[in-house]
């Protein structure tokens, strides 16, 4: 039997307060709350796969994430069940992503957010202007929200559990897709794309599939987002959907899975909660993100986890009296002291050869 760590431990615990939010929260109103931070944490997840694993910052997943939403109201509108309107909605959204990726890589860089800025605001200029398609201003309705095996998602607390559910399968997805060799060629792909090239990789390629499955877990949080409304409009498709949801990965911290998670809530809540007692809550909110750029430019849970382990560190390491460093690297070092293997010193163990780049 494996042990139970501390992380197990915590994962535990989180998900037995998460499920069980309902019964000690009892508000509906954070309830809500509750469904909102969860089902943008997914369209943070989502866009943290291009900026933390691909290093390419997208500026257009607000068209992504209304696609969904706006096929799946159209065809609900017109009389269809939710099954084919989810499906649809998905299918439609796999297509604009492809022709999005296509577009977009292009180029790298400064160039792939703008032309991703240019294909957003595209999108929103069609969900605005074409009104005889999207109805303009006013919107589209969603009368219904599903019911999956015969389970009303009607109510605050049964639509929660099943975004609930939806988000840890997206969560556990991004896991996988880490630690997958997909995710270390995608991450490779970031730090030495003519390096991947020269192995014989498809950077092109690995790039356009790690877009296919942004996108998709992109149309996947805009499917909850127009059962939770029951209402999608232009605004959705907006430059400021997509800077916030940017905002979540980049002040949570990308290439983490926690850190989009963790932005998603300090969004949402700012934006519903403190906004009830503070009218100038963007400030807060700009302050907020400028703190975590100026004390912690990796985002807030890495730089909350390194500062955690050098206060640990400095601690421990007076009680003690000894070299507050961890075990193996004290060893190593102590081994360059006595003149040992000089490979060492490049973290290479005497029996690995030094790889010529």
């Amino acid at each position: 039997m494996s042990a139970i760590t501390p992380q197990r431990a915590a994962i535990a615990v989180a998900l037995v307060l998460l499920a069980t939010l309902p019964i000690w929260v009892g508000n509906t109103y954070y309830i809500n709350i509750a469904s909102q931070i969860l089902l943008w944490a997914i369209l943070a997840l989502a866009l943290n796969v291009l900026v933390g694993w691909a290093g390419l910052t997208s500026l257009g997943h607000a068209g992504l994430f209304a696609m969904a939403g706006y096929v799946a109201a159209m065809l609900l509108d017109a009389g269809y069940n939710h099954f084919t309107a989810d499906i649809a909605a998905i299918v439609v959204t796999l297509a604009t992503t492809a022709v999005f990726a296509v577009l977009a890589l292009r180029a790298t860089g400064i160039g792939f957010l703008m032309i991703t800025l240019a294909i957003g605001q595209i999108l929103w200029g069609i969900a605005y202007r074409w009104v005889s398609l999207t109805n303009g201003d006013n919107g589209i309705n969603v009368s219904t929200r599903p019911a999956p095996f015969g389970i009303s998602l009607s109510g605050a607390g049964s639509f929660y559990l099943a975004t609930l559910v939806v988000f840890l399968i997206a969560v556990a997805t991004m896991a996988v897709f880490a630690r997958s060799p997909f995710g270390a060629a995608l991450r490779g792909t970031r730090d030495q794309a003519r390096r991947m090239t020269a192995l014989g990789y498809n950077v092109w390629l690995i790039r356009f599939l790690a877009i296919l499955f942004s996108g998709f877990w992109s149309g996947i949080a805009g499917l909850l987002f127009i059962y939770y409304n029951q209402f999608i409009g232009p605004q959705v498709v907006a430059l400021t959907t997509s800077a916030e949801a940017l905002l979540m990965v980049i002040s949570g911290g990308s290439g983490t899975l926690l850190g989009p998670i963790v932005g998603a809530a300090i969004v949402v809540i700012m934006k519903n909660v403190v906004s009830a007692y503070i009218e100038r809550w963007n400030l807060v909110l700009g302050l907020i993100f400028i703190l975590i750029i100026s004390f912690m430019p990796e985002g807030l849970v890495p730089g909350s986890v390194r500062l955690w382990r050098a206060g640990w560190r400095r601690v421990w390491g007076r009680q003690s009296g000894s070299d507050p460093s961890p075990p193996t690297l004290r060893g190593t070092r102590d081994s360059l002291r006595e003149g040992s293997d000089p490979s060492l010193a490049r973290g290479l163990t005497p029996s690995q050869p030094e790889r010529v780049p």
